[in-house]
């Protein structure tokens, strides 16, 4: 019996061994093809940083090399820096730097990049670069230069000891030391460098993409803990703060803040977070489940309307919205003397299925909402719908003040129309009549919206403005 069973039961085991071996070399077979696409995806990524790097120090150096009044060269040189350097910053995201101090490296790359845009774009026939802008360029070609040599350094060890970046990725990982740490030692050494460089001057309009939003730039006095609760329960209509609890966030640092939280029914957990100093809402959510949609975006605009102004926020005019998983996400501008002032803006977010407000994102309202001097317009509306192609059809226009691409305010004249089937939105500016900037906004009113129905359900809708 023992002899049949043996018989039966011995190439079956055999077959299942060689089964089991043969999947487990291909289960090692498909591993190792996954990781060498991974090593080569890394190492040319790497090589190509090293390369752009030392080119975007020869761009700087050929663009320095010219007469200072080739203006047409200026630009060509510019735009190849801020191309090469934005190459460069997207080499650096595919690298497996998330747990390594690269930081200063990556904001210096940014920074040239803005700097090298910001110059390239303007009109440089009438607008030439300073004597400052040279002096910041011939630093950041000598920076640029330091950069590429350290980075240089660190390929040829690569190259020399055949070292992995698969390696660096598992010690960075798991946090424990590889026999050869030179790329991470050499990318350490290239951002401290970087670190220690002097303060270049950027000029204002890079400088000002950089600055931080602090509680400096914030009015009102400082609030405490209880005055937070006494807001929060102002905010949600409660007639107790017993069940709020606050917490101070960068406490006596410049970013202090306080979140307060709020347990509702079903495990609900309302969250708010308000400025330290003035106690300004800066953002409030109600993560709660959002059941099938049954009211249509125009509706729950209407909502969000009376949302704000119940809570203080007057004037505000509703410039684009979206539809994300049954939520409608509406985004509204402030106004002065009837502008409509786009660095001031709010996002507000109604719950689809019963017209709930379920967030608020107020930040840049808090820290951009002052009283400006607007300036007045050196051409007339007439004027500048010159500047407009003659086939559009205008439904709206409007005084606006929008953030250029210096990241300047400029006052510029809104036209909303039509033209080759889709609706845009038309900047021009109010001073010379050139266009600032062109966006297609599909109109709210053109939306195909049915309640209970959703074009794709699950997935965002295209941005759409009114």
């Amino acid at each position: 019996m023992y002899k049949r069973l043996s018989a039966v039961m011995f190439p079956i085991v055999t077959l299942l061994c060689i089964g089991s071996i043969y999947w487990g070399y291909q289960e090692h077979q498909e591993k190792n093809s996954i990781l060498i696409k991974a090593e080569n995806q890394y190492q040319r990524a790497f090589h190509d940083l090293s390369y752009h790097v030392e080119q975007v120090h020869k761009q700087l150096g050929n663009t320095l090399a010219v007469n200072s009044k080739s203006q047409a060269y200026h630009r060509k040189g510019l735009i190849n820096v801020w191309r090469l350097t934005s190459e460069a910053q997207n080499e650096v995201n595919q690298l497996p730097l998330t747990l390594l101090p690269f930081n200063t490296t990556e904001e210096f790359l940014s920074r040239i990049s803005n700097f090298a845009y910001k110059t390239a774009v303007r009109d440089l026939s009438k607008n030439p670069l300073t004597d400052d802008e040279f002096k910041t360029m011939k630093t950041l070609y000598e920076r640029s230069d330091e950069i590429s040599q350290n980075l240089q350094s660190v390929q040829q060890k690569v190259l020399q000891s055949n070292l992995r970046w698969m390696d660096v990725e598992a010690a960075l990982a798991t946090e424990k030391s590889v026999r050869d740490n030179s790329i991470i030692d050499g990318f350490k050494t290239v951002d401290h460098k970087v670190g220690e460089y002097p303060e270049i001057n950027w000029g204002p309009s890079v400088s000002s993409m950089y600055q931080k939003r602090t509680v400096k730039m914030l009015g009102g006095k400082m609030m405490t803990p209880e005055e937070i609760k006494r807001k929060t329960a102002q905010f949600l209509d409660l007639k107790s703060d017993a069940g709020i609890r606050v917490v101070e966030n960068g406490q006596g640092t410049e970013f202090a803040s306080f979140s307060a939280t709020v347990e509702r029914t079903k495990g609900e957990t309302i969250q708010l977070d308000f400025t330290q100093k003035g106690g300004q809402l800066i953002w409030y959510m109600n993560p709660r489940e959002v059941g099938k949609k049954q009211i249509s975006l125009s509706e729950t605009r209407k909502v969000a309307d009376k949302f704000l102004n119940a809570h203080g926020y007057k004037g505000m005019k509703p410039s684009s919205y979206d539809e994300y998983v049954n939520e409608g996400v509406y985004t509204y501008v402030a106004t002065q003397n009837g502008v409509l002032i786009y660095p001031e803006k709010i996002t507000v977010k109604v719950a689809l299925d019963n017209g709930q407000v379920v967030a608020l994102q107020a930040s840049d309202y808090v820290y951009e909402h002052h009283a400006r001097k607007l300036p007045k317009p050196r051409i007339t509306k007439a004027e500048a719908r010159k500047a407009l192609n003659p086939d559009m059809k205008v439904s709206t226009e409007a005084m606006a003040l929008i953030l250029n691409d210096m990241g300047e305010e400029t006052l510029c004249y809104e036209f909303v129309g039509k033209i080759n089937g889709h609706a845009y939105k038309m900047y021009i500016n109010a001073d010379t009549g050139v266009e600032e900037t062109i966006e297609e906004t599909p109109d709210m009113r053109d939306s195909a919206e049915t309640p209970g129905k959703t074009a794709n359900p699950g997935k965002p809708a295209a941005s759409k403005t009114r």
